[in-house]
């Protein structure tokens, strides 16, 4: 039974006229009339009792019009979303986040335009480390990732970079440096260097101890925090020094200072990450905007990035 059927069905019901259906549905009479015949034969019932002026629903038809009614507004409903889901502005999107991505202001900044432009799709957020976000992505428990490169596991993934980071030297407040604007790590060397553990994101770990290296230094290993937000309250309990992204200098963990890092500095690096192949079409649409967003951020001052830090 072809679904026109029914509106035919519905609209000749409701007009109680097949000649006034057929103006409205914008189709000659006789083939209109054809089709009502063909409806009646498939279901093997009579669905309206012609008449001298009109048509008049049969007892049947009188009970299966408003079922008839609900199917169309299901077809109707069905496209309405089917449509949505092609322009990306109706779906669901399981959002990953690596450690302290949610304080770069670009993330915020860029989830808001997206609801701007597709309110009707609901967005998830699960802040993770590298390793764990992109297993959800093999797992298909993730969407879309926001990670710190490189990925332990590149298969079946497309990885495309979205922004270096700079990043800051944390210092406890009191200390000898506290009052120098910028810090090179030759100057913190013999600190203990508060560091997350490498196998949460093995590429700013790396990343921090190779500027050291650069810089014709071995950090002094100090105590390990359990995530790159972690090292903060760290250093404000005077364990150490931290190198860490300065959207950490957000963190309001009184009792450190923030330091500018002269060359050589690390860089932390984010990258944005999907499933090969996958063309949700919601999915393509927020990569786009995230990374329109994380392209433009990246021509910002530091004091446009950042405009409460002081940097």
């Amino acid at each position: 039974m072809d679904i026109r059927h029914l509106r035919y069905f519905v609209t000749v019901a409701k007009l109680g006229s097949i000649t006034r259906a057929a103006e409205e549905l914008g189709m000659e009479q006789p083939p209109l009339s054809q089709q009502i015949r063909q409806l009646e034969q498939k279901l093997g019932v009579k669905l309206f009792e012609r008449q001298t002026r009109g048509v008049k629903l049969t007892e049947i038809g009188e009970t299966l019009l408003p079922r008839a009614r609900v199917i169309l507004e299901l077809q109707a409903q069905f496209m309405v979303t089917a449509e949505g889901l092609a322009r990306g502005e109706l779906g669901h999107i399981r959002l990953g986040l690596a450690g302290a991505v949610p304080l770069l202001p670009v993330i915020p900044l860029a989830i808001r335009l997206f609801r701007d432009v597709a309110p009707d799709v609901t967005l998830s957020l699960e802040e993770s480390n590298t390793p764990a976000l992109c297993a959800a992505l093999h797992e298909s428990r993730t969407d879309i990732a926001i990670i710190r490169p490189p990925v332990p596991d590149p298969a079946r993934l497309s990885v495309s970079h979205l922004l270096d980071e700079e990043t800051v030297i944390a210092l406890p407040r009191g200390h000898p440096l506290a009052n120098e604007p910028v810090i090179s790590l030759d100057m913190v060397a013999q600190e203990p260097l508060i560091i997350f553990p490498r196998e949460l994101g093995p590429g700013f770990h790396d990343a921090i101890l190779s500027a050291y290296h650069v810089a014709g230094v071995t950090p002094t290993m100090g105590q390990q925090a359990p995530q790159i937000a972690g090292t903060v309250p760290l250093v404000a309990a005077g364990m150490g020094v931290s190198v860490v992204p300065r959207s950490l200098c957000q963190i309001h963990a009184g009792g450190v200072t923030f330091h500018t890092i002269s060359d050589p500095a690390p860089s932390a690096t984010l990258a944005v990450a999907i499933r090969s192949g996958q063309n949700l079409p919601i999915v393509t649409r927020f990569v786009k905007i995230l990374r329109t967003a994380c392209r433009k951020w990246e021509t910002m001052s530091p004091e446009a990035q950042f405009p409460q830090t002081g940097f």
